[in-house]
């Protein structure tokens, strides 16, 4: 039996495009929290979750009340989370959404450690902590944006400009051609509706044996999302977040049979009894750094399939840790049968050494190794952590980083 012995948390830097969203544009550098777990016997885990000051600091309070805890205790662990935020309320994920309690994010990291520990001690993936894997392969879609050339005043990036139907077209034949993605998502809600329309169209002709989505982060009316249901369907497999709200997804989903998926009006146990008796949500998009880890995502999941709802993942900028993490949990669960997010192609540093995670016909193959079965490199972490300090970036802000580029912007939510 082994226990915690110390906690290193180590928040990192690592370079983003400018990728544009209803809420302004990515800054140029993405945050994020490395949490190493220790044992006594000198064996660590791994977990990796958000970076903003406020969360940081929850996870430092956190982190100084776990050693001493069996490292297969994960009750236990909440517990002590639940303990220290005992009087803290609120917590901001990712930038955009509002948790009314933190536990889960501010767990989910320590949660993940644990049973990267747990399968090294064992001998085994976390996948079979998970109850072993339904697939062998977990497939994720190719996740557009329309975006600038490149940040201002700095060099065009690899993927250029994407602002139109055609760049967005030509940005899809990229990532498919280098990742092998059957399914295409687009971020939507940064111009009007008929020109994102016009976008998904050119992706139907272009790519006709692909499943695509569209997510304009709430931008649109509950009106303007009915007539854009209705000009796509038999074009997109779902609708994600057209509306704020679960009465305003209610009534859209009352006007249209394309299912309507959400990372923005369910993401937390307590929003789902309300979206099942509203009918307000045909597809969860789950996400383990704020439903509580992979456990709890895995009881989204039967909480999903018994009201018939269907699961797939969501996605914020993230690093390697997460990807394996996604990975392992995704191949655990049965009724995640859409393939996930991810942008992890957009970015171009990472902390985790290579030859484990890589992308082939759109999916990727889950590691076999103990644990989480990735090893992370500690000099690109210090690398990580140095540009971090350098970088001067807290907390995410893609409205203020655009109106220092666009004094005028105003974010576009329930704008159309």
């Amino acid at each position: 039996m082994s226990r915690i012995s110390r906690i290193e948390l180590t928040p990192v830097a690592f370079a983003d495009p400018p990728l544009l969203n209803v809420s302004g544009v990515h800054q140029p550098f993405a945050l994020r929290t490395i949490v190493q777990v220790w044992t006594d016997d000198g064996n660590h885990g791994l977990g990796e979750t958000y970076a903003d000051d406020t969360h940081l600091a929850r996870l430092e309070a956190v982190a100084a009340v776990l050693p001493g805890l069996d490292t297969f205790d994960v009750n236990g662990l909440r517990q002590r989370v639940a303990a220290v935020l005992a009087k803290d309320s609120g917590a901001e994920v990712g930038g955009m959404l509002n948790l009314q309690d933190p536990v889960d994010v501010v767990l989910s990291p320590f949660e993940v450690a644990l049973l990267d520990l747990q399968g090294k001690e064992l001998g085994r993936p976390v996948v079979d902590l998970l109850g072993g894997a339904v697939r062998d392969e977990v497939p994720f879609s190719a996740y557009l944006f329309y975006k600038w050339a490149g940040h201002p005043g700095a060099a065009e990036d690899s993927w250029g400009a994407a602002l139109d139907p055609a760049g967005i077209v030509d940005q899809a034949r990229s990532m498919i051609d280098q990742y092998g993605f059957t399914a295409i998502k687009l971020k939507g809600g940064v111009f009007p509706p008929d020109q994102e329309i016009e976008a998904v169209h050119a992706l139907a002709a272009a790519f006709p044996d692909h499943k695509l989505r569209i997510d304009p982060n709430c931008a649109w009316t509950v009106d303007t999302s009915i007539k854009v249901a209705q000009q796509l369907t038999g074009v997109i497999e779902y609708l994600e977040d057209p509306t704020p709200g679960i009465d305003g997804m209610a009534a859209v989903a009352a006007q249209t049979d394309i299912p309507l998926a959400t990372n923005m009006c369910v993401i937390a146990f307590a929003h789902l009894k309300p979206s099942v008796l509203a009918d307000a949500v045909q597809v969860v998009l789950s996400d383990h750094h704020y439903w509580g880890g992979l456990r709890r995502s895995q009881l989204l999941g039967g909480i999903c399939d018994t009201f018939g709802m269907g699961l797939s993942m969501h996605s914020n900028s993230h690093l390697g840790i997460s990807l394996a993490a996604m990975t392992h949990l995704a191949a655990a669960t049965p009724n995640l049968t859409y393939a996930c997010d991810t942008h992890y192609p957009w970015k171009t540093e990472d902390l985790i050494k290579p030859g484990v995670l890589s992308f082939a016909d759109g999916s990727v193959r889950v590691p076999t190794g103990p644990g989480l079965g990735i090893e992370l490199d500690t000099d690109e972490l210090g690398r990580l952590h140095e540009q971090y300090l350098a970088a001067g970036i807290r907390r995410r802000d893609d409205t203020t980083y655009m109106r220092t580029i666009d004094p005028t912007f105003t974010p576009n939510h329930h704008r159309w």
